[in-house]
């Protein structure tokens, strides 16, 4: 018996071939979006080249043997690039000494922000407790507040009441609470759905299993933020360590290289490389560290997540 051959089973060969991939085909573009995307990459790289002209322009004024802080300046003869500036540096400073100081004081405050603001984002964005809207909208006041109108209440607790000074945990305390890293991770837990917890509380998890081990292996974005915002003021900070002590071998790089450059540096062969010499030290590891996560600042599939 002849079988019976259904509609459904013929294959129509033009939708077939409408089916397939056209990765082989070009794709067409209007005359008119060509020249608009060339002139928009264009606005992008004059905007670039605007925006590291000073740390080029930093970097070869540390460079030269005699000042020159007209325009020309930007294009020097190779005869009068050294690096005498930076030797000066080395020697009226001990810089590892001041970039163990500026390593322990940031790290601290990284780890303290870390760990504080992950525990408060989380609390802020998936816990529903009595006041959670009041201590919301009071971080929010938090972060328009000047840290120098805190700074000498903060001083005296910090140094009398607490007896921190000449310390480096005095030098991390009033850092170890950053209001924007909660912010951020507030935000991001947000975003999060809230299958992905409620299924960890089915399964018998506690709220701190489910940060630990749900929550933060997919906030690597929101973590590397929050470090790199973390990083930042600790790391050019030398007015609240410059309170806590005076002594030399406790005094972190921008502290350092603030003292170098208001006693210093005036009194060098050339005062101008040596200021630009110590910018560009205090100025390098944040680049570094930018250039380093600058990749890993993209948004996770927290939908995947969800089965």
């Amino acid at each position: 018996m002849a079988e019976t051959i259904q509609a459904d089973d013929v294959v129509d060969p033009v939708a077939a071939d409408e089916a397939e991939p056209r990765a082989h085909q070009p794709e067409l573009r209007a005359p008119g979006e060509s020249w608009k995307r060339v002139g928009f990459l264009t606005c992008l790289t004059a905007g670039a080249l605007v925006f590291l002209f000073p740390f080029y322009y930093m970097i070869v004024g540390a460079l030269q043997t005699e000042p020159n802080p007209d325009v020309s300046g930007a294009f020097p003869d190779p005869s009068n690039l050294t690096l005498d500036n930076f030797a000066d540096i080395n020697t009226a400073l001990n810089l590892p000494r001041a970039l163990l100081n500026s390593g322990i004081f940031t790290a601290g405050v990284i780890l303290g922000t870390l760990v504080i603001g992950l525990l408060a984002g989380y609390a802020l964005a998936q816990l529903e407790f009595r006041g959670r809207g009041v201590v919301f909208s009071a971080m929010l006041i938090v972060l328009i507040v000047p840290f120098q109108l805190l700074m000498i209440p903060l001083y005296v607790m910090i140094v009398r009441w607490y007896g921190l000074a000449d310390t480096h945990l005095g030098m991390i305390l009033p850092f170890a609470v950053n209001a924007t890293a909660v912010f951020v991770f507030r935000q991001f837990f947000m975003q999060i759905p809230k299958d992905v917890f409620d299924a960890a509380r089915i399964d018998g998890a506690s709220e701190l299993q489910i940060l630990m081990r749900v929550a933060i292996p997919i906030s690597k974005p929101a973590l590397l933020t929050a470090v790199l915002v973390t990083f930042i003021g600790p790391w050019n900070e030398f007015l609240w360590p410059f309170l806590i002590t005076k002594e030399t071998d406790m005094q972190p790089l921008a502290v350092a290289l603030a003292n170098y450059i208001s006693n210093v540096a005036a009194r060098a062969a050339n005062p101008f490389g040596a200021i630009l010499a110590g910018a560009t030290v205090l100025a390098i590891p944040a680049v570094v560290l930018f250039l380093a996560f600058q990749r890993k600042f993209v948004q996770a599939h927290l939908g995947s997540s969800v089965k």
